[in-house]
């Protein structure tokens, strides 16, 4: 049977199944195809557990990690509410095509309920049609506040 419970990062088995589901997930297409670095196997749970602000969604069949969400708090300035921000979302290979993403999501969407959050936001590569396909039945669209200013474009900048 397959759970989905907020992650403990104090936990040593959920760090190691986050750090699985996650290394899996970087190793893959969508994850960009290189091992995560060494400097974040080694200290992105201990990272993680510092800020207040992140939440994991871990999904469990007995002692097999099979998916994760790691979410962090922002704020709409607009709506005066946290928001939820879903930074990574991984379902292990050999569990994809079972409806877990959408049991996931169902975890994610309460959790952000019950933080009072306005919305959950997330971003996805455009030609990661199978995501965007996942999340476009769980409802997620694109982003504008006006149609006469167009679409809203995730950027960033290195520093």
């Amino acid at each position: 049977m397959i759970t989905f419970t907020q992650a403990d990062l104090s936990s040593s088995t959920h760090g190691t199944a986050i750090l699985s589901i996650l290394s899996n997930y970087a190793e893959g297409l969508s994850g960009g195809g290189d091992p995560l670095p060494e400097y974040t196997r080694v200290n992105l749970i201990s990272e993680l557990s510092k800020r207040a602000d992140c939440h994991v969604i871990l999904g469990m069949e007995e002692d097999v990690p099979v998916g994760i969400a790691i979410c962090f708090e922002g704020f709409s300035t607009f709506a005066c509410k946290p928001l939820l921000n879903i930074h990574d979302f991984a379902i292990a290979p050999s569990y994809q095509g079972r409806g877990l993403a959408k049991l996931m999501m169902d975890q994610v969407e309460e959790m952000a309920r019950d933080l009072g959050c306005c919305k959950l936001t997330l971003e996805v590569l455009e030609n990661n049609t199978f995501a965007k396909h996942v999340y476009e039945k769980y409802g997620f669209g694109t982003y504008e506040l006006d149609a006469a200013m167009g679409k809203a474009f995730f950027m960033d900048k290195k520093i």
